[in-house]
């Protein structure tokens, strides 16, 4: 009799265990990340020069190395809806792939005016695929230049950092 209980029971059992079904064939499931990277390089003059990293989580760190409010690390963090602007503003400027250099002697520079910073931002991928990156010499003067200059001067505004900047 216990014998036909367990060999009742068994079914019941083995369905518990069945495997539930996965997400929809196709449908994307997030495990890529990216952090962006922006910083800024030296002028002729006292133009600040510091980096901010920005994950899709919120979680920034701004550096201060020279001509900022403040020098060295400074950690803080966002709304990952803040973070998501700021990283969806710059990949308007993202290359296409590989990396992107906008300077002297590019077809994108155009008539170039010296002594001006340049900015560089980098995208780098949990997955182990290659960064990417965009460097952006400032004294540039063609449309396209111009264009990635617009984006690029008004993302730090996107972040809490004006007080770790200062005056600019």
């Amino acid at each position: 009799m216990k014998l036909r209980s367990i060999a009742a029971a068994l079914p019941l059992l083995a369905g518990a265990c069945a495997m539930q079904p996965g997400p929809k064939t196709g449908a994307p499931i997030a495990i890529e990340r990216e952090a962006v990277t922006y910083s800024t390089e030296v002028c002729r003059g006292f133009c600040p020069v510091y980096s901010v990293r920005m994950t899709p989580e919120g979680e920034g760190v701004f550096t201060g190395e020279q001509h900022t409010a403040v020098t060295g690390e400074r950690r803080f963090t966002v709304e990952p809806a803040v973070a998501a602007r700021f990283i969806e503003h710059v990949d308007a400027v993202r290359p296409a792939g590989g990396d992107r250099r906008i300077e002297m002697g590019t077809a994108d520079c155009g008539t170039v005016a010296t002594d001006l910073p340049a900015i560089n931002v980098r995208w780098d991928s949990n997955t182990g695929a290659a960064p990417q990156s965009l460097h952006l010499y400032l004294g540039c003067s063609a449309d396209e230049a111009r264009r990635v200059r617009a984006v690029l001067e008004a993302a730090p505004s996107l972040l809490p950092i004006a007080a770790f900047i200062g005056k600019r």
